[in-house]
């Protein structure tokens, strides 16, 4: 198959793209048993395709124990230099070693491993480490947030690389007022940059303590920056709504000034926005909340714990995953502070809503979540982070991930579970392995900003 070029010049035109053919999905043998590295898994998702459903394809990185978490593209559309670059190179790290990898997805069923930098050139260029959100930007350059320093202290930073991916340097100016770091998002025509809080590595590596939080070993802030000062200028404590302020998605419109932000611990969800009054200030208002429920038996509540968010293409729906409830939510955000119900799936959890797909029972909750750009698949997994499923769900560490999708009615709203597709990641020739983010060739809806 030959390399994807596409480049959209609008939420609209992405809208209309050819169906994706092809996934990549990160796998991990970190927190198991199995001393095997983590790879990268190539997925045939055409129906017409005769190795449909299935992994056509793994790349295994050289080390083991590196725990591959999140990655991205080199460039994309928001990149003023798309016309000499190619979308090629997907950026992986690892959150535990703090290494970076480089993927060439050339051949797009087969990726290779094409450039490695290991922690020790970021240690001494600009002490980060735990890698974490990859976007580009439209210079050509990539910015990662980087959880921590290299002793796994946070604040961390954000990192940049060229396109030889070489070490540029920070991009923030300091990080004076931010005491975590996590995922950002920017939007330029309104010259922002969003960034949450998680923890220090060095606090979620061991898994999670309720007693942490009274410590305050996790974040509730939001940072907003000045995206082309490289400054924070304004910071929203959301108190005891905002524990654990995870992915954070601004609408596809370049125009818009409204986005989201998924709230784990406190499982809400927040509406960012600029003041109407022309200041410039921004606002955070909760505008959904998913209170914990008791299940028969237990002596205590579980919190839903809403661990991934994202907005379809058309800026009409905002999808999220309860991890621990185990239920998947579709809203319809066409007015962004009164988001409406349109569909929910239970997938697993923890409140016995058993789930079986193609005739297998789900293990663990629904994690991290992939639309296609025209909104109508939804593709799920279920790993959230190695400690963490050990913690909550420590059969996935026997029994592996899964991918799923789900049928999204684009039009009145509703979810219904596809059952002509799974991969069982359990089944894997190295046995059992986790699988966390998808990406697309050509890029996803959560790659592309348009300036």
């Amino acid at each position: 198959m030959a390399l994807c070029h596409r480049f959209f010049s609008s939420p609209e035109e992405a809208r209309k793209a050819e169906p994706e053919k092809l996934l990549y999905v990160v796998c991990l043998y970190a927190g198991t048993h199995i001393q095997q590295p983590d790879y990268l898994a190539t997925v045939d998702v055409d129906p017409s395709s005769p190795t449909y459903s299935t992994v056509v394809s793994r790349t295994p990185v050289p080390y083991i124990g590196d725990e591959l978490h999140h990655f991205g593209w080199n460039t994309c559309c928001s990149s003023k230099q798309k016309d000499t670059l190619a979308r090629r190179y997907l950026i992986a790290g690892g959150q535990r070693s703090g290494r970076i990898y480089i993927f060439d997805t050339v051949e797009e069923r087969n990726p290779k491993i094409y450039h490695i930098i290991e922690p020790e050139e970021l240690k001494s260029k600009v002490n980060l480490g735990a890698p974490h959100t990859v976007h580009c930007l439209s210079d050509g350059n990539i910015m990662i947030s980087m959880l921590g320093d290299s002793e796994t202290n946070a604040p961390g930073g954000f990192l940049l690389l060229d396109q030889e991916f070489r070490i540029v340097g920070h991009w923030e100016k300091d990080m004076k007022g931010v005491d975590f770091n996590y995922d950002f998002w920017y939007q330029p025509r309104h010259n922002v940059m969003v960034s949450t809080e998680w923890a220090a590595p060095k606090t979620y590596f061991q898994g999670f303590d309720m007693e942490d939080i009274q410590r305050g070993k996790y974040g509730r802030k939001l940072h907003f920056w000045d995206w082309k000062e490289q400054r924070l200028v304004q910071s929203i404590d959301l108190g005891q709504d905002g524990w654990l302020p995870l992915e954070v998605r601004f609408h596809h419109n370049p125009d818009s000034c409204h986005g989201f932000v998924g709230i784990a611990l406190s499982s809400n969800i927040f509406h960012i926005y600029k003041s109407h009054n022309g200041s410039g200030e921004w606002k955070a208002e909760k505008v959904i909340s998913v209170p914990p429920v008791t299940p028969e038996n237990a002596s205590s509540p579980i919190p839903a714990v809403i661990t991934d968010i994202l907005i379809s293409m058309d800026d009409r729906f905002l999808y999220f995953s309860d991890w621990l409830h185990g239920d998947v939510r579709q809203y319809d955000i066409s007015n962004p502070s009164e988001p409406k119900l349109a569909g929910q799936l239970w997938l697993g959890g923890l409140l016995g809503k058993t789930c079986k797909v193609a005739d297998n029972i789900l293990c663990g909750g629904p994690q991290m979540l992939q639309l296609s750009l025209d909104g109508k698949r939804l593709y799920v997994t279920n790993s959230l982070f190695s400690s963490w499923d050990n913690q909550f769900y420590p059969e996935i560490a026997d029994r592996g991930s899964y991918l799923l999708r789900i049928i999204c009615d684009t039009e009145q709203g509703g979810m219904e579970i596809d059952h002509s597709f799974f991969i069982d990641f359990g089944r894997e020739p190295c046995g059992p392995c986790r699988a966390h983010e998808v990406r697309y060739p050509g890029g996803d809806c959560t790659s592309d900003i348009w300036i």
